[in-house]
């Protein structure tokens, strides 16, 4: 009876709405039929998020649902002709709701031929718009199954489906609902299941291939021709029968896709980072941008959700060239050693920035033989609002400070050839050491002023307790000659000049103070990211540019997203950066690096410097061309150097002590040799006659 009233409500409704007033029933069906809601917003589907390299390789693909969502005239006319055979033969004859339909889906109820719902393709398009909306609000417990919908919520459906055509075309409906509807935990959309069953695009499926998927919407869990190859044979050659009986397929057509096998070709749908195709780490750093980021939502659930069903197009800054070389040379100093001695590479463009490159020597996820972990050897624990970054917090950069000591030495107008007293190992607690934003700093300062003492300073070699020139003890990295530099210095300068290449905390984005001794010698964890961006600095003439990940983001519509900006600046004095270039030049050449092998500066003119940690446990080599640079990390990446770099076998070769030229060196050497040529590598300018030239003050 209940179908029955439906029935008369249709007919006044669709077909004679002027005289259905012919009882009582039928009138209070037509009433309160005609007072349901009759607006649906229909809102774009949930779609996948991809994350691609500057030069458009595909690096991951983050979704709630994994859907791609094309144009009607981008799908197989099979797929179509398909899906309208089976599942509502007469879509382009009715509006939305079908009497007949209903009215042979009663009378099979009726006799006991099975149980047939009847729902029109509209009608069965505006349940899923309304799942989708629930799933997308994080309300997935109100969703409503196909077999679980009361007669209330099928009546509201027919007429949400009656307005909907009112306001779309049936290939508007059409191709909404091969978009939207479920295929496989796996495939939402017509696209993704072509993809995932068959390895294909959804414009280039096969006949039987379009039989096979029409027929899995019916029941993607019955049919799934992975779990129920029979079941799945059966029901797509019923399709084919519905599209024969139907006049969308010849005979001939029809007995070849009969005969034909299933042929699956499997691509399993990879989500997220740890499924990225290169690249893992690189991309939980995006991921952590967009999140973090109010640009893309205004709290961090809603952002969440910008990410995995905005179907966003996430171009990056990342060169896929520079990265397989990069992932290739970490994996060759380290890999999967069963000590956990971690081994970094990140690469920076001077003058722009951009990440280009970013590696290490460990997998995201657990697997046999592997050295696991999601922590991100390369980038700060968090960034500067304190929002987190996942990464490991920085490493010790041990002498790689002392090129920036050495630029504030330029800066304040001194010679690269002035001498210095590198004998001096001791400096005492009432030294008088310079600072102009407060005053001389001596033994009476308070605590959080005062530099502190040097009690016994120590070179890696006996025989540089001398007077030596400022150039030579940078080139050959003594720790006197940084400590006598830094006497005839203002202090405040040395951390202007760190604060103006970017230098930072690795754990919380801190200051690094050098008004702390130890912090001439890198005693503050710096993350690799940050040291190879701040020598980036010097090759790019002075010029620092903060590093840029994220090139570009278009949204589902088409709509371009904000990015962050490019944020270049003056850091340093031009002729100060030729100083500081002329000098880690001579690093290769005859300085702490002349041991690395292979030898970049016989190809290309590269300025370096290496650095190792007091006890060995973080070793560098941060380097660079005109066009590329490139920190180089070798080390204990995930106890805070806490191990020693001592007595240990790497690939097995035995090391008494690690230093930053004998596996952070060559790590970096093989790795630019391939990849530098991509980028400029121009001879660095000079810099000036004058500061090249010793005074007569020894300043």
């Amino acid at each position: 009876m209940a179908v029955s009233a439906i029935c008369g409500v249709l007919v006044a409704s669709l077909a004679i709405p002027g005289v259905a007033a012919g009882g009582m029933a039928v009138s209070r069906s037509i009433s309160y039929f005609n007072n349901l809601p009759a607006q649906l917003s229909v809102e774009p589907p949930s779609q996948s998020t991809s994350v691609l390299s500057a030069d458009g390789k595909p690096i991951a693909t983050f979704f709630a649902e994994n859907r791609v969502r094309i144009a009607l005239d981008q799908m197989s006319p099979f797929i179509k002709d398909a899906i309208v055979a089976i599942e509502d033969s007469r879509f382009y004859e009715h509006a939305g709701v079908d009497p007949q339909g209903i009215l042979r889906a009663l009378a099979s109820n009726l006799t006991g031929g099975g149980r047939q719902g009847a729902s029109t393709l509209t009608q069965q398009y505006v349940t899923n718009v309304i799942n989708e909306s629930l799933l997308s609000a994080d309300r997935s417990d109100q969703v409503i199954l196909s077999g679980q919908k009361s007669l209330g919520y099928k009546v509201r459906e027919m007429k949400l489906a009656i307005e909907l055509e009112k306001k779309y075309t049936k290939d508007q409906i059409l191709e909404g609902y091969l978009n939207i509807v479920f295929f496989n935990r796996d495939a939402y959309g017509i696209e993704a299941a072509a993809r995932h069953f068959f390895s294909t695009s959804a414009k280039d499926l096969t006949l039987p291939q379009s039989a096979l998927l029409a027929g899995l919407v019916n029941s993607p869990s019955f049919y799934d021709p992975t779990v129920h190859p029979d079941n799945s044979m059966k029901r797509r050659n019923q399709v084919l029968d519905a599209m024969l009986r139907e006049g969308k397929i010849l005979p001939a057509e029809h007995a070849a896709a009969v005969a034909s096998g299933v042929d699956l070709k499997i691509t399993p749908a990879k989500q997220g980072c740890s499924a990225a195709d290169m690249a893992p780490y690189f991309c939980d750093y995006v991921s952590h941008l967009i999140l973090n980021d109010p640009a893309y939502g205004i709290d961090a659930a809603d952002r969440e959700q910008k990410l995995y069903r905005g179907g966003l197009t996430i171009t990056t800054t990342l060169d896929s060239r520079l990265q397989a070389a990069a992932q290739a040379q970490v994996d060759a100093t380290a890999g999967a050693n069963p000590d956990k001695w971690g081994a970094a590479l990140v690469s920076v463009g001077p003058g722009t920035g951009k990440v280009l490159a970013m590696a290490q020597n460990t997998v995201f996820l657990p697997a046999p033989g592997k050295f696991d972990t999601q922590l991100n050897f390369n980038v700060d624990a968090k960034d500067a609002n304190g929002n987190n970054l996942n990464g490991a917090g920085g490493f010790q950069p041990g002498s790689t400070m002392k090129p920036f000591v050495f630029a504030e030495w330029l800066n304040e107008g001194k010679s690269m050839a002035a001498e210095v007293d590198a004998a001096r190992r001791t400096y005492p607690l009432d030294f008088p050491w310079k600072s102009s934003c407060g005053k001389v700093l001596g033994a009476y300062n308070t605590a959080e002023t005062a530099l502190g003492a040097a009690e016994d300073l120590q070179n890696n070699d006996e025989g540089y307790y001398r007077t030596m020139p400022v150039d030579y003890g940078l080139y050959n990295s003594i720790n006197t000659a940084t400590f006598a530099e830094a006497a005839q210095l203002d202090f405040c300068g040395i951390q202007a000049m760190v604060d103006a290449v970017g230098l930072h905390s690795g754990v919380d984005y801190a200051q690094v103070n050098m008004h702390q001794l130890g912090n001439l010698l890198g005693a503050i964890g710096v993350a690799p990211l940050v040291l190879a961006n701040a020598f980036a600095t010097f090759a790019a003439d002075g010029t620092y540019c903060a590093p840029i990940a994220i090139a570009e983001v278009i949204d589902a519509a088409g709509r371009r997203l904000p990015v962050q900006p490019s944020d270049c600046r003056s850091a340093v004095k031009p002729d100060v950066a030729r100083g500081v270039n002329s000098v880690l030049q001579e690093v290769l050449k005859r300085g702490s690096g002349i041991y690395i092998e292979p030898k970049v500066q016989d190809r290309f003119p590269a300025a370096a410097k290496t650095g190792t940690s007091n006890n060995n446990g973080a070793t560098w080599v941060v380097g660079y061309t005109s066009g590329l640079a490139t920190a180089s990390f070798f080390g204990d990446a995930l106890e805070g150097q806490k191990r020693p770099g001592q007595n240990i076998t790497v690939n097995g070769k035995f090391y008494k002590n690690i230093d930053g030229y004998m596996l952070a060196g060559p790590q970096w050497a093989n790795y630019m040799l391939d990849v530098a040529g991509l980028y400029p590598a121009e001879p660095f300018p000079a810099p000036p006659e004058s500061m090249t030239q010793a005074s007569k003050d020894g300043g």
